[in-house]
């Protein structure tokens, strides 16, 4: 540990995660930022998830109190407001948010085939559950003059042509990065972006192998096969490490960036 982050409270959304064989791009992240010295609070939208990261950081500091859970749903404007309140009652403040949320599948499908219903529901959740997160923590980093916001964006927001729901909700989840930059920088509240490529989580993985009735072994292989860097995904280390530096203060010059965390996916390599 090199304290990279140490004394900062940090919230992460999504610090939860789906069953699977790998590790996610929001516990990781969680995990990191403690290993760096920030104290979490671990946000889900399932209790046992947040509860189980949470106890994972305790676990590896050995000390009880650097992280919590919270479970919370962040479609609510009421609930996003109920996690800064907790944050700023349990630790007095809030100069990390880390918004890792985002949904795909359950039908997504090119403009001509997709329904209303799961256009409605992706863009609820991915980007206007965002949105409210960011909403509900833009006053208490204005009050403390000074934060840091990370979104979990992806390579879909200028790539793909088979979920047009997901990848415009991510297309706009890094112009709402940008605004938010541009209207709160006079603050010293950053924004700033991840745009991911693929990725072995259990998101991913396991959830294609399960929704396409294949072994994970077979989707690993066809998704590593697509990446130009050593043919290998990346991880959610990988997009922890990003989110770490764009949250400490070695990113205190940068804002409004939306950063490729993608093995060279989005620039054509081969």
């Amino acid at each position: 540990m090199t304290d990279r982050v140490a004394g900062k409270i940090a919230v992460v959304v999504g610090a939860g995660q789906t069953e699977g064989e790998t590790v996610g791009n929001g516990r990781a992240t969680a995990l990191l930022l403690a290993r760096e010295g920030a104290t979490v609070l671990c946000v889900d939208r399932i209790a046992e998830r947040a509860h189980e990261t949470a106890d994972m950081i305790a676990a590896e500091r050995g000390d009880a109190a650097a992280a919590s859970a919270l479970a919370a749903d962040i479609t609510s404007a009421a609930e996003c407001a109920r996690i800064v309140a907790e944050a700023r009652s349990r630790y007095g403040r809030l100069d990390i948010l880390i918004n890792n949320v985002g949904i795909g599948g359950g039908g997504d499908a090119p403009a001509h085939r997709l329904e209303e219903h799961v256009f409605d529901r992706i863009m609820t959740v991915n980007l206007k559950g965002m949105w409210l997160t960011i909403k509900a923590a833009i006053p208490a980093m204005r009050e403390q003059k000074g934060g840091a916001i990370v979104n979990v964006s992806s390579l879909a927001a200028m790539a793909g042509a088979t979920q047009m729901a997901y990848e415009v909700s991510k297309a706009a989840v890094n112009r709402l990065t940008t605004s938010v930059a541009q209207s709160n920088a006079r603050h010293g509240i950053r924004a700033n972006a991840i745009m991911m490529g693929f990725m072995d989580t259990p998101m991913a993985v396991s959830g294609i192998a399960r929704a396409s009735g294949r072994s994970t072994a077979d989707v690993r292989a066809e998704r590593d096969a697509q990446v130009p860097l050593r043919g290998k995904m990346g991880t959610g280390w990988d997009t922890a490490h990003a989110a770490l530096f764009l949250a400490s203060d070695e990113a205190r010059f940068i804002t409004g960036e939306v950063l490729r965390v993608d093995g060279g996916m989005g620039n054509g390599l081969r």
